[in-house]
């Protein structure tokens, strides 16, 4: 039976999307991704397994090279920027994603750091826990502009909730004019939506085109007053260059849900800069929205291991039939 490797730290033995993987004749391993692993590690989890579901593993050439029964990878989410696309390709391996499958969870947390940015809510709780009562004024989000960078799923089910708050929504994308279907936003280029917007807010995909895009000079465009807000990948931003940002008044806050290396190191720029709000990487993780990722997780990966992946997002680079992986 085809042994199937799962990574992904919230799937459990027994739960649903181990009961269908076994229910199609497949064995499970779990063995759970809970802080970062060294390349041996990895090989080591992945020796005699044909299929996994992951979470951030980072899937080098190397480390794929190494695994030679491994035939089809999915990670339970929508980013896919920690395994080797091309490399997987090329020895034969699909990798999927799980596109749109936590939009409506990462929607709503973004809500949630808008509002408790605009309304200062973890310095009011940090004072009262901390002897004080801190009665600063906050922002109402109403007649306010966020600026959307990328036009993905969350992105698209961020705007009708941004609508109802009253604010006015700009969006940057390369997705093409004819799939652009939002009548209340508008679309506008980068230098714009960054010199209009009170909120901009980071949902687009990291890719080399996108690394580090929020630089010093994306920032000195930025109103003094306007807030960062990240859900997408921390590598999107230069660290350091929002951290002075942030201290020198070229704009005001940032709340970020993910940051260029995580657990967050000690001597990240980031830490104790007043301003800057650093979460755990939660946007997408609701019990709803992480039961969806096990069992479309699991159902991409039989589907795949049987050569008929849905949402494989290197198919177009595969030289031969996934099911053709040589052995090493």
């Amino acid at each position: 039976m085809p042994r199937i490797l799962i990574t992904t730290d919230y799937l459990r033995p027994g739960d649903e999307a181990d009961r269908y993987l076994r229910k199609h004749g497949h064995t499970t391993v779990h063995a759970p991704m809970t802080g970062r692993r060294d390349p041996a590690q990895l090989v080591a989890a992945l020796e005699g397994i044909e299929g996994a579901l992951v979470a951030h593993e980072p899937l080098s050439a190397d480390v794929l090279s190494r695994a030679p029964h491994l035939r089809a990878v999915v990670r339970t989410g929508v980013g896919y920027d920690s395994i080797d696309v091309a490399a997987a390709a090329e020895l034969g391996i699909t990798v999927s994603n799980l596109p749109g499958v936590n939009a409506g969870a990462v929607a709503e947390y973004t809500i949630g750091l808008l509002l408790a940015t605009a309304r200062r809510l973890v310095q009011s709780a940090v004072g009262v826990a901390a002897g004080g009562w801190p009665r600063e004024d906050g922002h109402e989000l109403r007649g306010s502009t966020l600026g959307l960078i990328g036009y993905g799923a969350a992105a698209r089910a961020l705007v009708p909730l941004a609508r109802a708050f009253g604010m006015r929504v700009l969006c940057t994308t390369g997705v093409p004019r004819a799939e652009r279907t939002d009548a209340p936003v508008r679309f506008v280029e980068l230098p714009e939506l960054l010199a209009a917007s009170d909120y901009v807010s980071v949902h687009t995909a990291l890719t080399e085109r996108t690394r580090g895009l929020l630089d010093a000079s994306a920032f000195r465009r930025m109103k003094p007053t306007a807030v960062l807000v990240n859900t997408a990948r921390g590598a999107v931003v230069d660290e350091q260059a929002l951290a002075d940002a942030v201290r020198g008044g070229e704009i005001a806050a940032a709340a970020l849900d993910v940051v260029s290396e995580e657990p967050l190191p000690a001597d990240s720029p980031l830490r104790d800069v007043d301003g800057i709000t650093v979460f755990s990487h939660l946007a997408g993780q609701t019990a709803e929205a992480r039961a969806a990722a096990g069992i479309q997780g699991a159902a991409e990966l039989v589907a795949a291991l049987a050569g008929h992946p849905r949402s494989a997002v290197n198919a177009h680079l595969l030289p031969h039939t996934p099911t053709a992986r040589r052995d090493g």
